[in-house]
């Protein structure tokens, strides 16, 4: 699918946007293991959440939809019946490396994978620790999917992780419900905490102290009603580009204001962004609130160390604000983007490279000069989301009309995303 986004001379309104994909995947899963019906209200339409409701319809676990609303019966925690056929991901990496953490303690043997994309991405950061706590698993190639688990009785571990990863910590935590004893996982930097949070609105035995979170096996985890705060990654490609376009004003509704997440307003505050918060409140454990941004200059800067880790779904749209930064923008210790549903740092070169933009890849992240003007350009999402609205926002501040080749990628999290982007164009 071919989209044409063509340059604009604002960008304004008042918008509301899907549930958060990371906090929606983690509410299904639990109210598929906890005892009762759990209602969720603003699920994510996006593509990658909804192939979490298919495993786990897949499993035996009644799932009702209807529009945005989620009605998941828990079945408790042995809940899950044997699939009778392969589980399918699709391209959701959140979906087969969280539950696998679940089929690691199931009385049967499963069988997980997803679409060409999702074959290429690395497991073996799950299977490790899930091993370590008894789990039989084994990977095409040792490492990639599909993946077929033999559930076991678990054992707890104490768990140090070697990279910052929220979907490998998540894979322990759900596996630690299980187990016999407390598991603990020791973050090197703390990364998102929509799991933890979660576990206690379900009622998990869960400590966090600092980056060291324990969970004891054994709880019995019950239904409860959840609203998903809206997206604050999908609402970083609307603040960028009203930070992008001059006379920009744009008001965001319900976002969430998670402050594992909110780094990205620190960091676009602090390169002298103009952006408030309205109507700030706390739902199921979760901040969410209203994002006014309006149009400023941005100096730019460097994104590494631990704030990378906090941002590594925004970097794309952001490497897009630093080429028309003052100062531009350097991206290090994001070694990670290079196993993503593309390699991100590849397919960003490659993208603004097309637009006449000059930007160098690192081995861990990339350097974008300040001051660039955008040409119009032919851009190719390569079946990357998040590639696919990074660009599309670019296309806003280009010399003419632009053209994003494969742009449907972008349903994988925000269906909505160009219809959107037309409610606050002109």
């Amino acid at each position: 699918m071919q989209v044409q986004i063509s340059p604009t001379g604002a960008v304004t309104g008042s918008i509301s946007l899907p549930g958060d994909k990371s906090i929606s995947h983690r509410y299904a899963m639990l109210a598929a293991i906890a005892e009762g019906t759990t209602e969720i209200a603003n699920y994510s339409t996006g593509v990658d959440c909804h192939s979490t409701l298919g495993c786990l319809r897949a499993l035996g676990i009644p799932v009702v939809v209807d529009g945005t609303s989620v009605r998941i019966e828990g079945r408790g925690m042995q809940g899950p019946s044997t699939p009778s056929a392969q589980l399918d991901a699709g391209n959701s990496g959140s979906t087969i490396r969280m539950l696998s953490g679940i089929l690691a303690a199931q009385p049967f043997m499963s069988r997980i994978a997803g679409d060409e994309s999702l074959a290429r991405r690395p497991m073996a950061r799950i299977m490790q620790p899930l091993r370590e706590m008894g789990a039989s698993i084994s990977a095409r190639d040792g490492k990639f999917p599909p993946l077929e688990i033999k559930g076991a009785m678990l054992r707890g571990i104490d768990y140090t992780l070697p990279v910052p990863s929220a979907q490998v910590k998540t894979s322990i935590l759900f596996a630690g419900l299980y187990a016999d004893g407390e598991t603990v996982v020791r973050e090197p930097v703390r990364s998102r905490d929509h799991s933890e949070i979660a576990l206690r609105q379900f009622g998990a035995d869960i400590s966090v102290d600092r980056r060291v979170i324990t969970v004891r096996g054994g709880s019995r985890l019950k239904a409860c009603e959840l609203v998903t705060p809206s997206d604050l990654s999908s609402a970083a490609f609307f603040i960028v580009a009203a930070l992008l376009i001059p006379g920009s004003r744009i008001s965001i509704r319900g976002v969430g204001l998670n402050p594992t997440r909110a780094t990205l307003l620190d960091v676009l505050v602090g390169m002298g962004a103009n952006l408030r918060l309205a109507n700030v409140e706390q739902k199921g454990g979760e901040l969410m609130g209203e994002i006014i941004a309006e149009y400023a200059p941005i100096r730019g800067g460097a994104i590494e160390k631990d704030v990378t880790a906090a941002l590594i779904d925004e970097i794309p749209v952001l490497a897009v604000l630093g080429a028309s930064s003052e100062e531009g923008l350097t991206v290090r210790d994001a070694a990670e983007l290079r196993i993503k549903e593309t390699d991100r740092i590849a397919t960003v070169v490659d993208n603004l490279r097309r637009m006449g933009v000059n930007a160098e890849p690192l081995p861990d992240g990339l350097v974008i000069p300040g001051k660039q003007k955008f040409r119009a350009a032919v851009f190719d999402s390569f079946g990357d989301h998040r590639i696919a609205m990074a660009f599309a926002v670019a296309a806003l501040a280009a010399d003419g009309s632009s053209t994003i080749e494969h742009a449907d990628a972008a349903s994988v999290s925000f269906p909505e995303f160009y219809e959107t982007l037309k409610q606050v164009t002109r």
